[in-house]
């Protein structure tokens, strides 16, 4: 792939706010042809694409669409709309996702647990499979798939149990893909998966990076994904600090591992003051 996404389709979910908002930008000031841009918030939804098309370059198209990906029906009809009014995407970014910092026991089975399961890691799947054969149809154009997962899917830690197994699934789904991918000789179509420590981006607002691994500025995590997504790597974790503290917990026993993340990373505490955006 070239080194920007210029004439290239892009489909970004969680558009409207954080993150998303920043790839949509990204995207439309390297000459994207077209931005898709999916959130469930429709009002702040129009306001991005408002703010986006005044600073489009000529010809790059901004398309919105509501779409609540916990209603996993809801992903089928976004993607139909899509394909007829602005055609396959030549990269996916799955960007939204949902968290709530609590123990286990008092998520609601209905209302957390279930939903926090499909935004995270259902949603992607279903964006994925819909517009996936059209990718690998396309076989002579690059295609990108960028699954924004968490160091949540890589390290356990407290008031964390729902969201990190949502990043978990994500994270073997996503490379997973990739292998099949590469084992199929579908090597136009490259899947970056991104584990990223907390971000400044107020979704995870009151939460303490541990020990070596600040909450990171998004314009900083923005840089990264896209270089990463670019050149087609595998996966990319940020800080370099959580790839160091997976390459510890992997080694050494779990009773050993907990004696460092706990008292000495202070990953395990890192979520008690959490309250997330308001």
């Amino acid at each position: 792939m070239a080194r920007t996404v210029r004439g290239a389709r892009i489909l970004i979910t969680g558009a409207a706010s954080g993150m998303g908002r920043l790839y949509a930008e990204r995207a439309v000031l390297e000459g994207a042809k077209s931005v898709i841009l999916w959130d469930v918030d429709k009002a702040s939804l129009d306001e991005v694409a408002t703010v986006l098309r005044q600073v489009a370059e000529k010809g790059t198209a901004v398309y919105t669409y509501a779409v609540d990906l916990a209603e996993l029906g809801a992903i089928a009809q976004a993607a139909h709309r899509v394909r007829r009014h602005a055609g396959d995407p030549d990269i996916i970014i799955n960007n939204a996702g949902i968290v709530r910092g609590a123990l286990f026991w008092e998520h609601d089975n209905g209302d957390d647990t279930r939903k926090i399961m499909q935004v995270n890691a259902l949603a992607p799947m279903y964006v994925t499979r819909e517009f996936l054969p059209g990718m690998i149809a396309d076989a002579y154009r690059a295609k990108r798939i960028v699954n924004i997962a968490s160091a949540a899917g890589l390290l356990s830690n407290p008031r964390m149990s729902v969201y990190a197994a949502s990043k978990w699934a994500m994270i073997g789904w996503s490379d997973s893909l990739r292998l099949e991918l590469q084992r199929e000789d579908h090597s136009n179509v490259k899947v970056t998966t991104i584990a990223p420590s907390y971000i400044d981006t107020g979704m995870f607002e009151g939460a303490r990076g541990p020990l070596l691994t600040p909450i990171m500025k998004p314009d900083y995590v923005v840089d990264r994904v896209w270089d990463a997504m670019l050149a087609g790597r595998p996966m990319l974790m940020l800080p370099k600090s959580v790839g160091l503290a997976k390459a510890l917990k992997g080694i050494l026993p779990t009773r050993a591992w907990d004696a460092i993340a706990g008292p000495v990373f202070g990953v395990y505490s890192s979520m008690d003051d959490f309250v997330g955006r308001r």
